[in-house]
């Protein structure tokens, strides 16, 4: 096989959860009279560090402080979070991943506690070998994070493949030196994606083609 790791991004990657992003983000800014998002604008918007992106789309953070409305997102999330769903095929491709005796790990910017309860209620949680979430809720990058799990895996970066559906985790895999597929069915669309991934998985069937080709 050409890959004996693979790296996963959890939200938008596995888990299905734009639309509840979405929903929340737009409570927060009709609350405080700003223009609220189509699901497609969200997409073209989102970007990490999580607090530019707030700024971007209305927030006044001479206002109110970014940990408050972050932490005012981060709630209601995690209320409605069991609202949410494994996109099609992931739990599956995880499951035939591990039986080809391929290593995988988690490297999210999700707060590593709420991640750990997430991934063994969907039953996926013994399917990796390292899940590296933040240690805080505010979603600042996972670049950090990432070196130290890239010391854990102790292997070759071309022989590790990492998979994400944002900028983000083009530029993590860059600097990381690991081969990278960013997904077009999560937090980024295909267009914000094409200058950082030579191929843009639009389902898990792709992604399952790509890695045992």
């Amino acid at each position: 096989m050409k890959y004996k790791h693979i790296i996963w991004d959890y939200n938008g990657t596995l888990l299905n959860d734009v639309e509840l992003c979405v929903e929340i983000i737009n409570e927060l800014l009709a609350a405080r009279n700003l223009k609220t998002m189509t699901v497609e604008k969200y997409r073209q918007q989102f970007d990490f560090p999580v607090k530019d992106y707030y700024e971007r789309i209305g927030f006044n953070f001479g206002e109110e402080s970014f940990e408050k409305i972050g932490t005012e997102f981060i709630i209601q999330y995690d209320k409605r979070s069991n609202t949410t769903k494994l996109h099609k095929g992931a739990y599956d491709i995880l499951k035939e991943i591990s039986e080809a005796g391929i290593q995988q790990s988690i490297l999210s910017a999700r707060k590593k506690e709420q991640l750990d309860e997430e991934l063994k209620k969907f039953g996926i949680f013994n399917f990796f070998d390292f899940v590296f979430g933040l240690d805080d809720h505010y979603a600042g990058g996972k670049t950090e994070i990432g070196k130290e799990l890239l010391r854990k895996i102790n292997l070759s970066a071309n022989e590790i493949l990492l998979i994400g559906d944002t900028t983000h985790d083009c530029e993590t895999a860059n600097i990381l030196g690991t081969e990278v597929l960013a997904v077009s069915y999560g937090h980024h669309p295909k267009e914000k994606l094409s200058s950082c991934s030579q191929f843009i998985p639009k389902n898990i069937e792709e992604i399952r083609r790509h890695i045992f080709a």
